[in-house]
């Protein structure tokens, strides 16, 4: 009687795996071959640079304040070393928010990733779904940053279909 139960679930369970049909797909592939995603991370690496040396600036005029409060520590009074003490940690805490407002989660550089990398996301994923649904895949795996994916078929890859759908 087991037998005939396990059999039967085994062929239930073929049955439902070969009826799915899915596709593999490399999304790092596809956005590496449109020239406005390449030139979208370009940009932002150049404006990634930038808010980083004006960051490294602020950070090199408190190092040179505080190289100068550490000279002159010795002959200044207390009231004065602990103005200039307190100077230097306002500063410290003004360039950390400043570092924040440019790379933090709502700073600059995410706002200006969001305006030129999501309208092309939305395009490479429109263009993957209507790929999909042409060929009447019911699921689309991902094979870029996947650890996970140990092996897969090239028969079932995908990735250069959308791409052409995408130039056309």
């Amino acid at each position: 009687m087991k037998k005939w139960i396990f059999l039967a679930a085994c062929m239930l369970t073929a049955g439902t795996l070969s009826a799915q049909n899915y596709i593999i797909v490399n999304s790092e592939k596809i956005f590496k071959s449109l020239d406005n995603y390449n030139q979208a991370i370009t940009s932002l690496d150049e404006l990634a640079k930038q808010y980083q040396s004006q960051v490294d600036a602020k950070y090199e005029e408190i190092e040179k304040l505080y190289n100068t409060y550490q000279s002159q520590k010795q002959s200044l009074s207390a009231a004065t070393r602990q103005a200039r003490e307190n100077e230097i940690i306002t500063k410290e805490q003004e360039a950390q928010e400043y570092q924040e407002s440019l790379f933090g989660q709502e700073g600059e550089l995410m706002k200006k990733r969001l305006e030129l990398i999501q309208p092309i996301q939305e395009q490479v994923f429109g263009a993957i779904e209507a790929y999909a649904k042409e060929v009447g895949a019911d699921m689309v795996l991902d094979s870029s940053n996947n650890p996970t994916l140990l092996y897969n078929n090239p028969a079932i890859e995908r990735t250069q279909q959308v791409i052409d759908a995408l130039k056309k």
